[in-house]
C-alpha cells in the first residue's frame, strides 16, 4: 500500500521531534532482520530510554533539514530504508545496543551517527558503541578515588596489628612478675 502525503508529512514531523529532542541518533542498516531480532532489539531499546524508527531516506534528509542538522546524513552514506535509534537519555546507550545487536545478527550494522553535534561515520560509532555505560565509568572513578584511601588505611592496620603482635611475644618472653609482698601489720 502506497504511503500518501499526509503520513509522509506525519513520518517526517515525528523525525524532527526526534531529532530535535534527541542527545544522539544513531543510524543502521537492517534489511533482511527478521521480526524477532526486530522485537528484541525494540524491547531492549525500550528500557534504556531509546526510541527505534524506521523511515526512508528522503524523509530523514528533509527531517534534518528542518531539524537544523543538514549535515546529520551525508550523500550515498546509506542504501534503502534506515533505523534511527534516538538516544534521549544516555547518550551511548543507543549505539552500545545497535552493536550488540549487530554482533549477533550479521544483517543490521551501524552505518553512521550524529552524536555532539556532528555527523561521524560507522568506525567512529562503534568505538562509540563499546564505551562501557555511566554506571560502569562511575563505579571505576570512585573505586579509583577509594584505593588510596584504602591503602592507607591497611598500612595503618599492619603497623597497628605488627605493633600489638610485636608487645604480645615480649609479653611471652618476660618472666611472670612474682607477687608483691604484703607489707606487715604491726603488731599492738
Amino acid at each position: 500500500m502506497p504511503v500518501t502525503k499526509a503520513q509522509k508529512e506525519q513520518v517526517v514531523a515525528e523525525l524532527v521531534d526526534s531529532f530535535g529532542k534527541a542527545k544522539s541518533v544513531f543510524f543502521s542498516q537492517y534489511q533482511g532482520t527478521n521480526v524477532k531480532n526486530m522485537r528484541s532489539l525494540r524491547k531492549k531499546m525500550h528500557g534504556e530510554k531509546v526510541q527505534f524508527k524506521i523511515a526512508r531516506k528522503t524523509l530523514v534528509g528533509i527531517a534534518a533539514k528542518k531539524a537544523g542538522i543538514e549535515e546529520a546524513i551525508p550523500g550515498g552514506m546509506m542504501e534503502g530504508p534506515i533505523g534511527l535509534a534516538f538516544g534521549m537519555g544516555d547518550e551511548i546507550a543507543p549505539a552500545r545496543i545497535l552493536h550488540e545487536i549487530g554482533k549477533n545478527v550479521e544483517t543490521f550494522k551501524i552505518v553512521g551517527a550524529f552524536f555532539e553535534g556532528k555527523f561521524i561515520d560507522a568506525a567512529q560509532a562503534k568505538v562509540i558503541a563499546t564505551l562501557p555505560s555511566r554506571e560502569v565509568l562511575l563505579a571505576k572513578l570512585m573505586g579509583s578515588m577509594k584505593a588510596p584511601v584504602s591503602g592507607f588505611y591497611s598500612i595503618l592496620h599492619g603497623l597497628l596489628r605488627g605493633f600489638v603482635y610485636t608487645l604480645s611475644e615480649v609479653a611471652k618472653k618476660k618472666p611472670a612478675a612474682p607477687a608483691a609482698a604484703e607489707p606487715a601489720t604491726p603488731a599492738a
